[in-house]
């Protein structure tokens, strides 16, 4: 296979330590207590709705109606969402840093809300890096539709043979695979440095 020369990174877990716990651990207790909310209320997929553009005043809605004793904590989960992100993966920042000094192209594919990226953008510089970030709350697609990877594609012009993706999330990188992406599943910074100098990135 040839060498690729464009480096796709996922935001959150990759280069973004985001975690829903880092905030409510400081509204409930109880750690069952909150595994019970996170799982049953403010779900994984009800968060991921957000990720495919529902808008955060409609999860909210739904959620509410679902749970109306818990609305406070419902409304909390995007009033406070900043808490959520601990802050960045310096190791992975340091990767992209590198790749982007020798003007490797780098690009964003990521599962985000509209409405509360721009917190991300605000907080993180590293973001302002990137030659081009598709946010999947603006494009009402999400991972691992295949349709988002092809938009990725198209609006910016790669070649998925010449390309590698990096993602937290096994599910994402199988339906990179399956379109012809080289992948990374991503567990630290670490690894990946030890992966993308097997591919010949010199970080």
């Amino acid at each position: 296979m040839n060498r690729p020369t464009i480096v796709v990174f996922d935001l959150g877990g990759v280069l973004v330590d985001w975690n829903p716990r880092y905030m409510y651990r400081r509204l409930i207790n109880d750690e069952a207590e909150m595994e019970f909310f996170l799982t049953e209320v403010c779900s994984p997929a009800w968060n991921e709705a957000q990720d495919g553009g529902r808008t955060i005043a409609e999860a909210v809605a739904e959620a509410t109606a679902r749970h109306p004793d818990k609305s406070e904590l419902i409304n909390a989960f995007y009033e406070r969402f900043d808490e959520m992100m601990a802050g960045s993966i310096d190791g992975t920042v340091k990767i992209l840093d590198t790749l982007r000094r020798q003007q490797v192209p780098c690009y964003a594919l990521t599962n985000w809300s509209a409405e509360t990226f721009p917190l991300a953008l605000k907080r993180f510089d590293f973001l302002s890096w990137f030659d081009g970030i598709l946010v999947s709350g603006r494009e009402g697609l999400k991972k691992p539709d295949p349709a988002i990877f092809e938009l990725l594609f198209k609006r910016f012009d790669i070649d998925a043979k010449s390309a590698v993706f990096i993602d937290d999330s096994p599910r994402n990188i199988a339906a990179a695979t399956d379109l012809g992406l080289r992948s990374i599943h991503f567990t630290s910074a670490e690894g990946l440095q030890t992966e993308l100098r097997a591919l010949h990135f010199d970080v």
